[in-house]
Parts: structure tokens; sequence; C-alpha cells
């Protein structure tokens, strides 16, 4: 593998993100119960005309997702799960056809569903644990694939994480499974890396990743970074949900000099502001 990040994520349908610069995700919750944005844009009139506002305001690629994977979030049905997100999937495909739209998903159904609509990419909590049905689809469809990290499923992740090294540990879990991928018949520049914030992790796990972010660089993939309004703010600064717009914005800025290059956020144009002062800094 190379010893520094590649400069570009290959997606599916011949669609690329260029990653030698800070690139935007921006997060398109069709869910009833999300942590930050439950409800809000749960259907999918409402879903596309957000998303379409974050493409307006900056956002590289759009990550719709119609399943909540909080801590403690409760499964939905396949059915439901594509009711909630074809619609937005095709939505946005159409009104932007220049515009990446990932599908955040573990479940191998509504992958290929998602990708025969015109996503380009799946964004997989589960690194194709919880359905593995899912790896036979993007080995298929060669789309982008956010390899994430956790540890356990959404219901039991924060009852008991525990790590030797959680840095070295997840270094660990990335080499195995992007082997797996390739094996499979995944390209390596299809995949990027998310260390997986939150998920399965303790306050102190996360700062430890965040402070050697620079190490899984080493793996020479680009790294997908989900830091937006989480949990760690609320124990690092004591802020509510609806007030970590802000250190949300400063910590993706700080990320990125530490090797982070797409930024999976909700509050797209406060974002694209850090970064673009990060990147003037840095020159």
């Amino acid at each position: 593998m190379a010893n520094s990040p590649a400069a570009v994520w290959r997606l599916g349908r011949g669609m690329r993100l260029a990653c030698d610069a800070s690139r935007i995700a921006g997060i398109v919750n069709v869910t009833p119960d999300s942590f930050y944005d439950g409800g809000r844009h749960a259907d999918a009139a409402a879903a596309v005309a957000h998303g379409l506002s974050l493409a307006a305001g900056g956002a590289d690629m759009l990550d719709v997702g119609g399943e909540s994977t909080r801590p403690g979030a409760a499964p939905v049905s396949l059915e439901e799960e594509l009711r909630r997100v074809l619609p937005v999937v095709t939505g946005l495909v159409a009104a932007r056809p220049d515009i990446p739209v990932a599908v955040d998903t573990y479940k191998a159904g509504c992958a290929a569903a998602a990708l025969d609509a015109g996503a380009v990419a799946v964004n997989d909590v589960s690194a194709c644990a919880f359905d593995p049905g899912l790896q036979d689809v993007v080995a298929q469809y060669r789309p982008g694939y956010v390899l994430m990290h956790s540890q356990g499923r959404p219901a039991t992740m924060q009852d008991d994480p525990r790590y030797g090294d959680v840095v070295e540990d997840i270094l660990a879990f990335f080499e195995e499974r992007m082997a797996q991928l390739v094996r499979a018949g995944l390209p390596e520049e299809h995949i990027v890396l998310d260390p997986g914030i939150g998920f399965g992790k303790r306050t102190e796990h996360n700062l430890d990743i965040l402070r050697r972010l620079n190490r899984f660089t080493s793996l020479g993939r680009p790294l997908y970074l989900g830091i937006s309004n989480k949990s760690v703010f609320g124990a690092v600064l004591a802020l509510p949900v609806e007030k970590r717009d802000m250190a949300t914005a400063v910590l993706s800025a700080l990320c990125a000099g530490r090797g982070a290059r797409i930024h999976r956020v909700h509050d797209v144009a406060g974002v694209a502001t850090a970064l673009r002062l990060a990147a003037a800094v840095a020159a």
C-alpha cells in the first residue's frame, strides 16, 4: 500500500472525487429519529430540497440515509428504508447529476436499489458485517465505499467498548477488511476509511483517534470523517446537540490538518468556511 493518502476516490458510474484538498459530504437524513435532525426532512420532497440546499452551499457530495445508526437506535425494515431513501436518491440525481450521491446503509438490498437509482457510493457503518451480502453488491457494482469501523451494533455499541490501543486496533481492522474487499473484487481506489467516531467508543477513545488521525494516512486511502455534532462535543464542552455547529467547524478544520479529506457534516456552509480558512493558513 501507498505511504501517503491517495488524491482520488473513484466512485460508481465513472465518477470520482478529487481528494487533494478537503471535500464535504452533506448529510441528508430521511429519518424520524436521527440524533441531530430526525424528522426535519422526513418526506422525500423536503429531503431533496435540503440536499439541493447543501449542494448550493458547497457540498461536494450528498450522503442519504434512511435508518438512524445513533447509539441505541432500533433497526428498520428493508422495505421502510427503501421507501424513505429511493425517492430522495432519484430526486437528487435528477436535479444535480454532477453531484455524487452516497447511500448510508448496511443492507445489501438497499445499497443495490440505491445504486440502480443513481447513487455512486455506499457509506456502510458495519464494514459488511451486518449483512454479508453487501460485500457481493459492492464487488459487483464497484461504487465508492466508505469502510467504517464500529464495535458492535447501534443498539448496544456503547454498552462497554474496549480496546488495547484504539488507533492500532482500528488500523489492523482496516488492513484486514480492505484486503478482504479487494479480494472480493472491489478495487482499493474505490475505498475510503472512516474510523467511526462515536461508534463503539468512549470519549477517551474518540479523542485519541482525533489526536492521532495522521496515523491512518499510512494506509494510503483518503480519510472520511464523521464528527458532525456528535456526543464528544457534549462530553468535552458540555454543549447540547443544537449548539455544536461551531465546534464541528473548528474540529473539522483541525482534522483537515491531520489528514481528514472528506468531512461528513450537517452544516455545510459553516464547515466550508472553516476549511477554506484552514487551507489558506496552511498554504
